[in-house]
């Protein structure tokens, strides 16, 4: 008898082959197949080494211009306990952006590995690579990206207001998951505030090769942008299918590169 022999198969097995989830994986005897349990360790690392590896700045920036500013948070294990100091920006780094603001501008970018230094890693040299095109034909004027060192979200609002921004979009690891260690998210909110709240933020999420696309995501920031430019909202005042349909062309596939100026719009 041979080990597959052994094994199993669940009835529904025909259906992993839609999903990289981990289901009907079948049986040997009353456990799960050791390919299985590898499998799953495997990912577990993975999973694990997203979460506390602080991610390689050459790998995210590659020759991208940045600047770096740090949290309260002094390190990766307070970070992980202490959401809120993740959430405000260190003193020296809110001097040296007011330093920087000038007349301010229209948005300011922060990039931070969040929970998964993988996602940015991997996505966001690329992701902008795409972007950067279609940003410049909204015709705003952006400051240079900022590496946030153990940023959360809403670090993102305190980085605008010290830059003098309108405008926070905020491209960070999302919190890996067993199939999906390598997903990168962006917020944006019009108008940010030191008390701004979550409904206030308008999210795409799971930014990677096995998920949403990078050209897709970026028509899809640039006509949010652009939208809430126009009307002044963001969150859960602007709905991103109105902000696609609205989009020059009526369809987010042909925005890229011709998207309104919200500075002709006002």
């Amino acid at each position: 008898m041979k080990p597959d022999d052994l094994v199993a198969e669940d009835f529904w097995a025909g259906l992993r082959t839609w999903t990289d989830a981990r289901i009907a994986l079948g049986r040997a005897g009353v456990s799960q197949r050791t390919r299985d349990v590898l499998a799953f360790q495997l990912d577990h690392a993975r999973a694990r080494d997203a979460v506390h590896q602080q991610p390689d700045r050459r790998a995210t920036f590659g020759d991208i211009e940045f600047l770096e500013v740090e949290s309260r948070a002094p390190d990766r294990a307070v970070f992980l306990q202490r959401p809120d100091l993740g959430r405000l920006l260190a003193r020296e780094s809110e001097a040296m952006l007011a330093a920087r603001a000038g007349n301010g501008f229209d948005v300011a970018f922060t990039v931070s590995a969040g929970l998964s230094s993988t996602a940015v890693e991997r996505n966001f040299a690329p992701f902008w690579r795409e972007f950067a095109p279609a940003l410049e034909g909204l015709g705003l004027s952006a400051a240079p990206p900022c590496f946030a060192e153990q940023g959360r979200v809403a670090l993102g609002d305190r980085v605008a207001l010290a830059l003098g921004a309108r405008m926070a979009v905020v491209l960070i690891g999302e919190r890996p998951g067993l199939s999906s260690p390598d997903s990168m998210g962006i917020y944006m909110t019009y108008g940010p505030k030191s008390d701004t709240t979550d409904e206030a933020r308008n999210c795409i999420s799971n930014i990677r090769p096995a998920g949403l696309g990078y050209a897709e995501a970026a028509r899809t920031l640039c006509a949010l942008m652009s939208e809430a430019f126009r009307r002044s909202v963001s969150g859960v005042d602007l709905k991103v299918d109105d902000a696609l349909a609205l989009a020059p062309g009526g369809e987010a596939g042909r925005l890229a590169g011709q998207a309104r100026s919200p500075k002709q719009a006002r």
